[in-house]
């Protein structure tokens, strides 16, 4: 914009520059010779009636040679000739008339009563004509046959406008340069605020709701400056709002998680006596009994997962990490929900990363808990290491945000089952998202019953690791979920 604005008012004062010397020299030149020609006019007019007089008509040679030689005296420099029907004298006997004196000058001077002139260029040089016819004195100015022509150089005349154009010409570069510094200064003085205010806008866009700009002066840009001081004041008294809002809303699901707990606890332990004793209840009250109980745990499980979000959002989460064989934790999370014997397994022997191993725990439970429920077999759980070209993100990015390192831990979970459509795998891991909305389970946790937040925890655990899950369709159907994990070893920094 600066050098725009500058271009411009160099430009139009260019403009206003050449136009105005075109103007000015117009003008001085018409000025000057119109000066020249009056000058030149009455001039001849003057000398040729004050030397008619003596001449006797009609002339001979001698005496139209003489005359003409009196009235170049009193002319200066003038080239006088005098012609009178075929007879011709000029005053200076070496000077060529001939291209000077056009026939239709000598047309109109014979045609007319008065003096007569035409500008002329001979040899590229410009030159003023003068003609006159002499005629008698009695009254009737009757023409007498005698014509006079007085021819002028124009050279100074010339000289003089050249002059001119040539210095207006020399006080361009000055104006120009005083019209870029001009326009320097204007736009100094109109972009700096709009460089301020672009700069606070930039600084708002990034999350700083306390920037502000300077507000100076009356104008338009001082209007504008105003209005978004005004509009970061009600975003940043909006965002404050918001955020007390979701404060509360954190604090109300942590509270209302945390006193459930005590009377999950008392319930729990009634639901288990009573299915304990269900074999020796009627029918009835043994369905009962066992209903009971399985909405007990799977109102257990969603209070957990509730207050584990809720750490999730403030921040509160820690990983206890240390250096960890993924084989070895991969068993024994099937092991210990007895898995085992359901899931085909692909573990890559000897494979050691710094993670927290509880946390992979719960993400691998998650996966293949929701491959068994929602998928068909065979579930295949494969653990592998892939180079960081292949990682998401690595370049086309990855849902999770994982960032790129040398190389990627991957726990891939496979089922045949129908698998997801596209519309459902981008919202899967979204909390409490159904991908069937007939559905009164989700396909979320490690029991029977997801509580819903069960992919969203999981996704949560591998962004704390600084990794990501991704689900993709198989090749022969079914979904593919995918943990990636930077691969991270003892002595390494952790990201």
């Amino acid at each position: 914009m600066r050098t725009r604005l500058v271009v411009t008012f160099v430009v139009v004062a260019l403009i206003s520059a050449v136009t105005a010397t075109a103007l000015a020299y117009r003008d001085a030149r018409t000025a000057v010779l119109r000066r020249t020609q009056d000058a030149a006019v009455n001039d001849v007019r003057t000398r040729v009636t004050a030397v008619a007089a003596e001449v006797d008509l009609p002339p001979d040679q001698r005496s139209l040679a003489r005359f003409a030689a009196k009235v170049s005296d009193g002319l200066g420099a003038r080239i006088v000739v005098a012609r009178y029907q075929d007879l011709v004298a000029v005053s200076d006997p070496l000077a060529d008339t001939e291209g000077r004196i056009t026939v239709g000058l000598r047309s109109a001077v014979r045609a007319g009563d008065g003096a007569r002139f035409q500008r002329v260029m001979w040899r590229n040089e410009p030159y003023l004509v003068v003609g006159m016819p002499v005629t008698y004195a009695d009254g009737d100015r009757r023409f007498s046959g005698l014509e006079v022509f007085a021819i002028t150089d124009l050279r100074a005349e010339r000289d003089d406008t050249a002059a001119l154009l040539d210095s207006v010409r020399a006080g361009l570069l000055p104006v120009v340069v005083l019209a870029a510094v001009l326009a320097l200064l204007a736009a100094g003085t109109v972009l700096r605020p709009v460089r301020k205010l672009g700069r606070a806008t930039r600084e708002l866009a990034e999350g700083d709701l306390g920037s502000r700009v300077t507000v100076t002066g009356h104008d338009e840009l001082a209007d504008l400056a105003r209005t978004f001081n005004e509009t970061a004041d009600a975003l940043q008294a909006s965002d404050a709002r918001l955020r007390e809002q979701e404060a509360k809303a954190r604090r109300f699901v942590a509270d209302v998680s945390h006193e459930l707990r005590t009377p999950l606890a008392a319930m729990t332990m009634v639901a288990t006596v009573l299915e304990e004793d269900a074999d020796q209840l009627p029918a009835d009250a043994a369905r009962a009994a066992r209903t009971v109980g399985a909405e007990t745990a799977r109102l257990s499980r969603l209070v957990e997962d509730l207050m584990e979000i809720s750490r999730f959002d403030a921040n509160a989460i820690r990983l206890n990490a240390a250096e960890t064989d993924l084989a070895d934790t991969v068993r024994a999370s099937l092991a210990l929900r007895g898995w085992t014997d359901r899931v085909e397994v692909r573990l890559e022997e000897g494979l050691r990363a710094v993670v927290d191993r509880r946390r992979v725990d719960v993400i691998t439970a998650n996966l293949v808990g929701n491959a068994l429920r929602h998928g068909a077999p065979p579930v295949t759980v494969t653990l592998g290491t892939r180079p960081a070209a292949s990682a998401p993100g690595t370049p086309s990015g990855a849902r999770g945000g994982a960032s790129a390192g040398p190389e990627w831990v991957t726990v891939e979970v496979a089922d045949h089952g129908p698998g997801l459509p596209p519309e459902a795998r981008e919202r899967v891991f979204d909390r409490f998202y159904k991908a069937d909305a007939a559905r009164t389970r989700s396909a979320a946790d490690t029991g029977g019953q997801g509580s819903g937040l069960g992919t969203a925890i999981a996704l949560e655990n591998a962004r704390l690791h600084g990794g990501t899950i991704d689900v993709a369709e198989g090749a022969e159907g079914g979904a593919v979920f995918t943990l990636w994990l930077p691969l991270r070893r003892t002595g390494e920094d952790a990201e």
